[in-house]
């Protein structure tokens, strides 16, 4: 057996040790039991956790009340971002991307100077819907609808063979983020693209695909910047197939293009990659006898190189008008590529150079976001046909340069104001003792353990951060204690910091999750068009009218607004704030039937038809112009009657509703065809019916539905849900049906003498939702 000579000393120290645990244990439950949970060196933990119960409680009020907030605020302010079908693009197609929205639109002129949109030329297109086709042309949901997924087309250049119209241009590849080059096809003059694809695909970024001819052969000059230099491609299989011929230049060049003037060729371009180079501000020329080279540079090399506003970068190609050579730049002051700028050039050698600016003639774009090139507009490609006229293609944006990381940056930053008043108003309230763990940054009187300690001197081993927490908890009281919730000034103060609150979050909510704030239209088959508002008033209500015109002039689609006036001293057009030309039709006798009144200077097919009392969004006007160029033989509206019973009764939305089925479209908030419906609406066989709407003075709308019913045993009537609709002739009391009982109780006569004329809407009923679009339910 082995001996120990300390083991009885052990045993004895490990007793000690035992009995000091225990007596440190009983202690502590001693200390709790007297003086609650905040004693001796847990004083400080156990207060954070003693708080947390309040704490919680408040802060999960705070919670519900302000996601109640933001909740309510996206029910009301935005629309719901459903697509009918056939409108969604390919699922990996037109993400949101930091670089912008971009896509093409194209334009008509007697020359370069006198350009305008292909909406003006009044090109229609029966297949696609497009009475008249509409800019744009190319988008990132044509693309991407053909197979090639895509988040923007910008850049484009025409190549014209004849009677056949190629546009090359920058297409972002939704998969791989990177430029490639992709190419459409058009045979009836720019109206209608063919996607042939992706005619080149490297492994670095290309865009700005510079295309033309030299000694039999087409060239491409893309942008290849992001590989150092500028090269040439040559076309083995026009226009799918490229081979590399040279590189020109071994310099990061970015929008370069080579034009043929006074026996050179000259290469403009813009190299940012040098020290000192303003981006987007910077213009080099080199100059060489033929587009292989080689090139030498321009004595005054670099021509630009400082302001931004200038037009230094390249806009596009170079033309030739009246004998004088034209260079488009880009003007990058606000944002990257806001607008084009056109430049004449005056002298050109190889010493010198000089342009000046001259007016390009383009009108510049009012709706907004709304319009596909509203807020930017960088490149524009100007050719001239065999026929003599004049084409280009532009490319516009919506949102400017950086829009998606600006709206997150402001939104999460508005959130953390919402977090920080909330602990504020914690503060005010006691539900919020500290702003830190007082355990975290003050020295206790207890004692601490080594390990305690050792995180503390790891993570707050500087005495200045420790005082500043401590400052930080003690202005917790002092604010507490010179702001009384109680007290009148202390309610005024939290009704303050309520309010910042609220209009913080709805800030928030609205750069986070509301998007960019354009309220586009929905293409159909690849085709944009437009139509004309319509609307029927007198002079007791021109202050609406000026609200009505202001609001629906920027939607996307509206080409013009027809102002019926039916009673006083017209306004002049100059009174409103438009962004579409207004129309004041004065009519000679105060009738409801001048609402449908043939009118040959009206140039679209579509009309919307819509009292000027009503307001809705811009977008919710967008999908029932979508709807209705899916059925233009149908009305197509937004406020469905149910008629039937017997005898007939004219009642409410809620009826219709609780019968589950419409057969009714009211036409004071409706879209129609021109064409059709006025045609019907005055023929002789509604003589009868139009008398009769002038003696009630009322039951226009019905009759339309009548004559509409009566011309066709198939369904005529589609319902589009707006999401929310305001009457502000309730604002006003100037409606024309201000008594319901008795506007109904007309109507109801109306339907008994129409049933009569031209047979009853009785039978006909269609179900909400029977689209399966979730636009009708």
């Amino acid at each position: 057996m082995g001996f120990s000579p300390g083991g009885g000393n052990g045993s004895a120290n490990k007793n000690i040790n035992n009995n000091n645990s225990t007596s440190h244990h009983n202690n502590i439950n001693n200390n709790t039991s007297s003086g609650g949970c905040c004693n001796m060196s847990l004083k400080c933990r156990c207060k954070w956790r003693c708080l947390m119960s309040s704490g919680f409680v408040f802060f999960f009020g705070c919670f519900v009340l302000f996601g109640s907030v933001a909740t309510f605020y996206v029910w009301f302010a935005f629309t719901p971002y459903y697509y009918a079908r056939g409108t969604t693009p390919s699922a990996l197609g037109c993400q949101e991307d930091n670089e912008g929205s971009w896509s093409v639109g194209v334009f008509f002129g007697d020359s370069p100077f006198h350009l305008k949109p292909i909406e003006a030329m009044n090109v229609w297109r029966n297949k696609s819907a497009a009475w008249p086709v509409a800019n744009p042309v190319v988008t990132c949901a044509s693309l991407s609808e053909s197979g090639f997924p895509s988040n923007f087309v910008a850049d484009p250049f025409l190549y014209v063979q004849g009677d056949t119209l190629y546009m090359f241009y920058e297409t972002k590849n939704s998969i791989t983020m990177q430029g490639d080059i992709g190419v459409s096809k058009s045979s009836d003059k720019g109206a209608t693209w063919q996607q042939l694809g992706i005619a080149l695909d490297e492994e670095w970024h290309l865009s700005y695909p510079y295309v033309f001819s030299y000694l039999g052969q087409i060239y491409m000059m893309p942008e290849s910047s992001m590989n150092g230099d500028v090269r040439l491609y040559r076309a083995l299989s026009f226009p799918m197939q490229w081979t590399i011929e040279k590189v020109i230049l071994k310099k990061p060049l970015v929008d370069s293009f080579l034009i043929n003037y006074d026996g050179a060729y000259w290469l403009f371009g813009s190299d940012h990659s040098g020290f000192g180079t303003t981006k987007n501000g910077q213009l080099e020329i080199w100059y060489s006898s033929s587009p292989l080279g080689p090139w030498k540079p321009h004595k005054k090399n670099p021509i630009y190189n400082g302001d931004r506003s200038v037009g230094a970068r390249n806009g596009g190609r170079p033309f030739f008008y009246n004998g004088n050579l034209y260079r488009f730049g880009q003007d990058c002051a606000e944002t990257y590529g806001k607008r084009v700028r056109t430049f004449k050039v005056e002298v050109l050698t190889k010493d010198e150079y000089k342009e000046v600016e001259v007016l390009l003639g383009l009108l510049a774009p009012t709706k907004g976001r709304n319009a596909w090139n509203g807020v930017r507009f960088h490149h524009l490609d100007v050719q001239q046909l065999n026929t003599g006229g004049w084409i280009a293609v532009m490319d516009g944006d919506r949102v400017p340069s950086g829009d998606s990381v600006h709206r997150f940056i402001v939104g999460t930053a508005s959130v953390a104001i919402v977090a920080i008043l909330v602990i504020s108003l914690g503060v005010l309230l006691g539900a919020v003792k500290c702003m830190i763990p007082l355990s975290w940054c003050t020295h206790n009187s207890g004692k601490r353990s080594d390990v305690f300690l050792a995180c503390e001197r790891s993570y707050f081993c500087l005495s200045k951060l420790r005082r500043f927490c401590s400052h930080l908890n003690r202005s917790v009281s002092f604010l507490r204690g010179r702001i009384k919730p109680n007290s009148c000034a202390g309610r005024l103060v939290l009704a303050i910091y309520l309010a910042f609150g609220v209009a913080a979050m709805c800030t928030g909510v609205k750069y986070i999750y509301g998007g960019s704030g354009a309220e586009e239209a929905y293409p159909i088959k690849g085709h944009y068009s437009q139509f004309t508002l319509l609307t029927m008033t007198y002079d007791a209500r021109l202050w609406n009218l000026k609200m009505y015109v202001k609001h629906y002039s920027r939607c996307s689609s509206v080409r013009e607004i027809v102002v019926v006036w039916n009673k006083g001293i017209p306004p002049e057009v100059s009174d409103f704030d438009s962004a579409v030309p207004v129309r004041i039709r004065v009519e000679k006798q105060n009738s409801l039937n001048n609402r449908f009144r043939l009118d040959s200077l009206i140039k679209t097919r579509a009309v919307l038809e819509l009292d000027d009392d009503i307001m809705m969004t811009c977008n919710d006007i967008e999908r029932g112009f979508r709807i209705w160029r899916e059925h233009p033989d149908r009305i197509v509206g937004f406020y469905p009657r149910l008629i039937d019973g017997s005898p007939l009764k004219y009642r409410g939305e809620k009826y219709a509703r609780s019968h589950k089925g419409y057969n009714m479209i009211l036409t004071g908030a409706a879209f129609l065809d021109s064409q059709v419906a006025f045609e019907r609406y005055w023929s002789e066989e509604a003589s009868q019916g139009r008398d009769l709407v002038d003696k009630f003075f009322n039951c226009e709308d019905v009759l339309m539905n009548y004559l509409y019913a009566n011309a066709s045993s198939s369904q005529n009537v589609e319902y589009v849900r707006p999401a929310w609709a305001i009457d502000t002739s309730k604002l006003s009391g100037a409606a024309i049906s201000r008594n319901t009982q008795v506007h109904y109780n007309k109507r109801s006569n109306c339907l008994v003498k129409f049933s009569e004329m031209y047979g009853t809407l009785a039978g006909r009923k269609w179900e909400f939702d029977g689209r399966k679009d979730g636009w009708d339910v």
